[in-house]
């Protein structure tokens, strides 16, 4: 059986501990990778009406570069160096002719269902990647393919898997669960409501059985579509 217990190290953000590797992990570990399309598409949209299309072809235009960062889990796991290869989201949005923001906060949603809502200024951080590949290689079904949203700077839940959809808003939408606003790594951004200590320890515990989990899930839903 994989251990799924990071270590104490150097040079980590505020509560965060050291995986070796990369698990897949889900705040629902029995939901499994959509079987969609493997070619990167992403619809931009405000209230839910169509604002422009980003393709792999666009993607490629734009000139995908490798950028090296660390991941840091909200359950205080964190694997570091990782290699994604993308274009920086603001670059993207601005070849669209999305300059500013058209409206203040925005849904990002993946295609198996997960979504997060981020506001303008964190989406367009100078290390905001839209990814096709990790570590030398294209996504996969574990890690988020076909495009992924990669926002070091935050928690992992604001770097949405198999992303399909940026859907601004006017008004902020209801908070998902034990999502933050913002997840700021660096402050400590855990929870929308609990202090960040008081909940090191019970996300710690579940970073085993999520991570067990959220591979088995992977497992039956590879060997269905085999």
């Amino acid at each position: 059986m994989t251990r799924y217990w990071p270590s104490r190290a150097d040079g980590l953000p505020p509560g965060q501990r050291l995986l070796t590797r990369m698990p897949r992990f889900s705040d629902n570990p029995f939901l499994p990778p959509p079987s969609g399309p493997a070619v990167p598409s992403l619809e931009i949209t405000v209230e839910g009406e169509a604002l422009a299309r980003v393709t792999g072809q666009m993607l490629e235009g734009l000139g995908p570069r490798d950028v090296t960062a660390d991941f840091h889990c909200v359950t205080t796991w964190s694997v570091t160096e990782l290699v994604w290869r993308g274009v920086p989201l603001r670059e993207v949005l601005a070849a669209v002719g999305i300059t500013k923001p058209p409206a203040p906060y925005v849904v990002a949603r993946g295609a198996d269902g997960c979504t997060t809502t981020l506001v303008w200024n964190d989406l367009t951080a100078a290390d905001v990647l839209l990814a096709t590949h990790l570590d030398g290689a294209p996504l996969d079904a574990r890690h988020g393919a076909p495009l992924r949203l990669v926002s070091p700077s935050q928690y992992g839940y604001k770097n949405v898997k198999h992303l399909a959809s940026l859907d601004f808003r006017r008004e902020q939408p209801r908070a998902a669960g034990k999502q933050h606003l913002r997840a700021r790594v660096a402050l400590e951004e855990r929870h929308p409501r609990l202090p960040a200590w008081s909940v090191r320890l019970p996300y710690r515990a579940l970073i085993g059985p999520t991570a067990r989990l959220s591979e088995r899930t992977l497992r039956r839903a590879t060997a269905r579509l085999g």
